[in-house]
């Protein structure tokens, strides 16, 4: 479920990935349902790449976010983020996530969290899992231990010749053998 929900660097919000395109990704706000582009020189995060400093291995923000909806029953924080001070946003996460560092976690991060978690319960996502693909894995693993034959269909040769208006394309051929 995190895999297909986005953080755009310079959008406020979260996105819904909707479509890939050649260079570039069709996205949905979580926010007004409004449709973008999005394009390779946009810095763009899966939540489900994100995780939060602990005092021993970091954890996934799916986690994070598990442990937050099963504390307020998967409905919004009632907490106004933007007003509340960092001692209160820190003795607030620490409720959440005991283990989290203090140093490395500033109150900023707290804030987005927060943010993301309201804009997503908003949104109707109570499902924070981290759901890997099984069947998906198989497949890759035996198609990368299969033998790549060559192709034994024949290229297409395209004869060209240079005139006043440019290149043309004269004929089509086949090459053989």
């Amino acid at each position: 479920m995190l895999k297909n929900i986005l953080s755009i660097s310079g959008k406020p919000g979260l996105f819904k990935l909707v479509s890939r395109g050649t260079n570039m990704l069709i996205v949905e706000s979580l926010i007004d349902g409004k449709r973008i582009p999005t394009y390779s020189r946009d810095k763009i995060v899966s939540l489900a790449e994100v995780s939060m400093y602990t005092t021993g291995e970091d954890v996934s923000l799916s986690e994070v976010l598990n442990a937050l909806g099963k504390k307020y029953n998967f409905k919004a924080v009632e907490m106004d983020a933007k007003k509340a001070d960092n001692e209160e946003l820190r003795a607030f996460f620490a409720e959440v996530l005991p283990t989290f560092d203090r140093e490395r976690v500033y109150p900023s991060d707290i804030r987005k969290l927060i943010a993301w978690y309201n804009l997503l319960i908003q949104a109707g996502f109570t499902d924070f899992t981290l759901q890997e693909d099984e069947e998906g894995k198989e497949a890759v693993a035996e198609k990368s231990q299969e033998p790549k034959a060559k192709s034994q269909q024949p290229k297409a040769n395209v004869k060209t010749s240079k005139s006043a208006a440019g290149t043309v394309k004269t004929g089509v051929g086949t090459k053989r053998g």
